[in-house]
C-alpha cells in the first residue's frame, strides 16, 4: 500500500492572505474576549439561583472566571511562543542561555515574574511556553515562582495591610526563593523529569522546512500545529484543577486556620504551610484571610509562609503541572520551595 493511499485528497491549506489576515482579527477577538471575562462571569453568575455572596456562590463565579482566564491565556501564549520558537530553536536557546549567560536568566526569569500580574494557574501557561521553546528548567521554575508569590498585585495589597518596610523585605525573600530555588533545580539536572512528550517537542525541529527557509506564514503554522498539541493535552487538567481550586476558594476554612496559626509554636509554620498548599485563590483573593489572621493574634512570619504557599503551591496548579513534567520532579519542585517558605516564615518570626 502507497503512502498516497492512506491520503488520497489531502486536506487544503489556507491561502497565506486567509493567514495574515485571520491572525490578526484572532489576536483582536482574544483581546475582547478576555477583557470581558469579569463581567461575563458576573453575569453568568447571576443566572444561577444562587446567592452570588454564598459559599456557592464564590465557588461557581470563581470557576466561571478562572476557566476561560486560563485557556485563553494558555492559548496566546502557547501560539506566541510556537511562533518565536522557529525561530529560536531549542538549540539556539539553551546557547544563548548557557555558562556565563545562564546565571542571569534565573534573577531575570523573577524579575518578570514579579511583574507579572499572575496567580499560580494563570503562570503555568507561560510556564510550558518557556519550556516548549527549550528555556532552562530551572529558569523557567524562578518564573512559576516568583509569578504568583511576588506578584505586583499581592505586593500592593500587602502594602497596604503591614506597611511599606514589610512588604520590601517580603518581596526580598520571595525573589530571592524563586532565584535560589530555580538555580537549585536548575544544577540538579532535571530535565529527564519532564514528561515524554515535552522532551520529544524539545528534540524535535520547529518545523518541516530548515529554519532560514521559513516564511511568516510557515512560522504561523508551526504556532497553530503547536497550540493545537499543547492545548490539547491540557485543557482537561485545567477544568479538573480550577474545579477543585473553586471548590476550596468557597468554602476556605478562616476559622480552622486562626485557631492552628494563632500561636508561635515551632509547629506553626509547618502546619501553616500544610494547610496552604491544598489551597488555592489569587494574591487578592488570601489578602483578607492573611488580615483576619494578623487580627486573630497569628504571627507574621507563619501567616506569611500561610500566604507564600497558598499562592506559590497551590493543588490545582500542581495538576495542571501534572501534563508537563513527572510526579517525581513535583515532588521536588515542591520540596524546595517549601522549604524556602519555611525558612522565610522562621525568620520573619523571629526578627519581628
Amino acid at each position: 500500500m502507497t503512502a498516497d493511499s492512506h491520503h488520497p485528497h489531502p486536506p487544503k491549506r489556507l491561502p497565506d492572505w486567509a493567514w495574515l489576515a485571520g491572525v490578526p482579527v484572532a489576536a483582536a477577538l482574544w483581546w475582547l474576549l478576555y477583557s470581558q471575562l469579569i463581567p461575563f462571569s458576573e453575569w453568568a453568575t447571576a443566572q444561577i439561583p444562587v446567592a452570588r455572596d454564598s459559599h456557592a456562590g464564590e465557588a461557581i463565579a470563581f470557576f466561571i472566571y478562572d476557566v476561560p482566564k486560563v485557556l485563553l491565556l494558555l492559548s496566546g501564549i502557547v501560539f506566541v511562543t510556537g511562533v518565536l520558537r522557529s525561530w529560536f530553536s531549542p538549540e539556539k536557546t539553551r546557547a544563548i542561555l548557557a555558562g556565563k549567560h545562564q546565571i542571569w536568566g534565573y534573577p531575570l526569569a523573577a524579575a518578570l515574574g514579579v511583574l507579572t500580574p499572575f496567580c499560580s494557574c494563570s503562570s503555568v501557561p507561560l510556564f510550558i511556553g518557556f519550556v516548549s521553546a527549550g528555556i532552562p528548567l530551572g529558569v523557567t521554575f524562578s518564573f512559576l515562582i516568583a509569578g504568583p508569590m511576588v506578584g505586583p498585585v499581592g505586593l500592593g495589597l500587602l502594602y497596604g495591610l503591614v506597611g511599606w518596610k514589610i512588604a520590601t523585605i517580603y518581596l526580598v525573600f520571595g525573589f530571592a526563593i524563586a532565584t535560589v530555588a530555580g538555580v537549585v533545580l536548575g544544577r540538579m539536572g532535571l530535565e529527564r523529569y519532564l514528561q515524554d512528550w515535552v522532551r520529544a517537542l524539545n528534540a524535535g525541529p520547529a518545523g518541516d522546512l530548515p529554519e532560514e527557509r521559513l516564511t511568516l506564514v510557515d512560522r504561523l503554522r508551526i504556532g497553530v500545529d503547536q497550540l493545537r498539541e499543547i492545548l490539547g493535552k491540557v485543557w482537561v487538567w485545567v477544568l479538573i484543577g480550577i474545579g477543585i481550586g473553586a471548590v476550596i476558594h468557597g468554602y476556605v476554612p478562616e476559622a480552622m486556620m486562626v485557631r492552628i496559626m494563632g500561636g508561635e509554636a515551632w509547629w506553626s509554620v509547618p502546619a501553616a504551610v500544610a494547610v496552604g498548599v491544598p489551597m488555592y485563590t489569587n494574591a487578592a483573593g488570601v489578602i483578607p484571610i492573611v488580615e483576619a489572621l494578623l487580627g486573630k493574634g497569628a504571627a507574621l512570619g507563619t501567616t506569611l509562609a500561610f500566604m507564600m504557599s497558598v499562592i506559590a503551591l497551590s493543588l490545582p496548579e500542581v495538576i495542571i503541572l501534572k501534563q508537563v513534567l513527572t510526579l517525581r520532579l513535583i515532588a521536588i519542585f515542591l520540596a524546595v520551595v517549601a522549604s524556602g517558605i519555611l525558612a522565610t516564615g522562621y525568620l520573619f518570626n523571629a526578627l519581628l
